[in-house]
């Protein structure tokens, strides 16, 4: 599978990581870092983020993280992409600010609210 996955990280981390992101507390607790396809993201970011502020949705080219990206169930049973190893900054195409409301809501610093 290739194309777009998305990765929320905290603004002052993703700043603080020079030319790759060694993923969250979270991330390096599991051994990989946990990112989302389009139809995932709303449930993660109301899942893991809600009440969160100062984030940084960063859309990621699969393509580029070459076999560093495998796609694995979650228990659930649907494919996530997780990274094992950094997230290098080149793979990043885009970044937005954001943060998720009380209600599990994505409103963006452009004023876009929600997910489609």
């Amino acid at each position: 599978m290739s194309g777009i996955a998305y990765k929320l990280v905290d603004a002052d981390e993703w700043h603080a990581a020079g030319d790759a992101y060694g993923g969250s507390a979270v991330d390096l607790a599991d051994g990989y870092i946990h990112m989302s396809t389009s139809g995932q993201l709303a449930e993660t970011a109301a899942r893991h983020y809600r009440g969160r502020e100062s984030l940084l949705l960063l859309d990621v080219e699969t393509a580029r993280l070459g076999d560093a990206v495998v796609w694995e169930p979650s228990r659930g049973g649907a494919l996530f992409p997780h990274v094992y190893g950094p997230l290098p900054r080149s793979a990043v195409v885009s970044e937005r600010g954001l943060a998720v409301d009380a209600d599990g809501v994505m409103h963006f610093d452009d004023g876009t609210v929600g997910w489609d």
